[in-house]
């Protein structure tokens, strides 16, 4: 079976260590764990394992956030995975800085990458990981919240949230979304 991880993020430095790119960090730090490194593809930067008979992809899309379902379309197309095969790792607003939130299915909550991926699959049934990113932002102010760098403080915090979020998605490639869950969602 091949397994399609989706990180979420911007491509560019200039978004690299932001809240919005948190779904790139934990499929870099996955890709870190497995050894594997990513080379540029169709679509994305792509790396390859095998973990417990399957083959799994690690996608970060080059496609901006906002066109996510590109990636996400093609990818599902070119390796024949079905919805369940999939996961999306992206930022999510509502929840509080730290928290793991994994479902098998749901609504884009409003994020503008979960809305295209949601539109070019013409279905919201697939796995995701939400990372949560908190709202601690002013009023008119959430995009340079989404688009601004973790503080320093909380790279502590970061690190620990980064390495937990990445055993959720190798937990997922083995043991499956219920299982993820379960461990994993608090």
């Amino acid at each position: 079976m091949s397994l399609l991880i989706f990180g979420l993020g911007n491509i560019g430095e200039k978004y690299d260590g932001t809240r919005h790119n948190i779904g790139f960090d934990v499929v870099d730090e996955v890709a870190r764990k497995k050894n594997v490194s990513f080379s540029n593809d169709k679509f994305g930067l792509v790396a390859k394992f095998q973990i417990s008979g399957n083959t799994v992809f690690l996608i970060k899309p080059n496609t901006f956030m906002n066109l996510s379902g590109d990636a996400v379309s093609f990818w599902k197309k070119k390796v024949g995975a079905e919805n369940q095969e999939i996961l999306v790792i992206t930022d999510d607003l509502a929840l509080p800085f730290g928290a793991i939130r994994i479902k098998k299915k749901g609504s884009s909550g409003g994020h503008n990458g979960l809305s295209d991926i949601e539109l070019k699959l013409k279905d919201s049934e697939y796995p995701r990981m939400r990372m949560g990113i908190g709202s601690d932002f002013e009023k008119g102010q959430q995009v340079s919240y989404v688009l601004g760098k973790i503080p320093l403080e909380l790279e502590e915090k970061r690190k620990e949230w980064i390495h937990k979020s990445s055993e959720a998605v190798l937990c997922f490639c083995t043991r499956g979304i219920d299982v993820a869950m379960n461990l994993f969602n608090g």
